[in-house]
């Protein structure tokens, strides 16, 4: 007797948990992929400054930094939706300052430069439908800043 007042009560559970279960699946792979793209920009920023600060003069910086930051998250497989957007900062003195006025600082004064990548994360492979207010992805902003050798010539 008692086995017919349940029958179907589990279809019934795995009916309304089963929507449930997989969007806490998809909200998984988005911090995941998340967290994964963060520490590949920290990683492509860090190398970036670095690749610039080691270089004599403003258009070789960018230029290397560019390419270490794309060496990075091209090694990483991390993949924007766009272009990822490089933009390049200076500091001479303690002060902000343009990035060439950095390199234009007189020998023996501190200075350092600061590479900051910006990259949306995309989310379209693992967007659900039945999921409306899901973004289509995230905007992900890091810096690194690097110091110029302050003995070293610059142009």
């Amino acid at each position: 007797m008692g086995r017919t007042v349940s029958r179907g009560s589990v279809s019934i559970e795995v009916a309304v948990l089963a929507p449930a279960f997989v969007a806490m699946m998809v909200l998984a792979g988005v911090a995941g992929r998340t967290a994964v793209a963060s520490e590949a920009l920290e990683a492509a920023a860090h190398d970036a400054a670095r690749a610039a600060s080691i270089s004599r003069d403003a258009g070789t910086a960018r230029q290397e930094a560019r390419e270490a930051a794309r060496r990075q998250l091209d090694w990483r497989g991390i993949s924007c939706a766009g272009a990822p957007r490089v933009t390049f900062r200076g500091t001479v003195g303690g002060r902000s300052t343009s990035f060439d006025a950095a390199y234009r600082s007189p020998v023996g004064q501190d200075a350092s430069v600061t590479v900051e990548i910006a990259c949306t994360v995309s989310y379209q492979d693992i967007k659900l439908a039945v999921l409306e207010s899901m973004p289509a992805g995230n905007r992900i902003t890091v810096s690194f800043t690097s110091p110029l050798d302050r003995y070293r010539s610059r142009q």
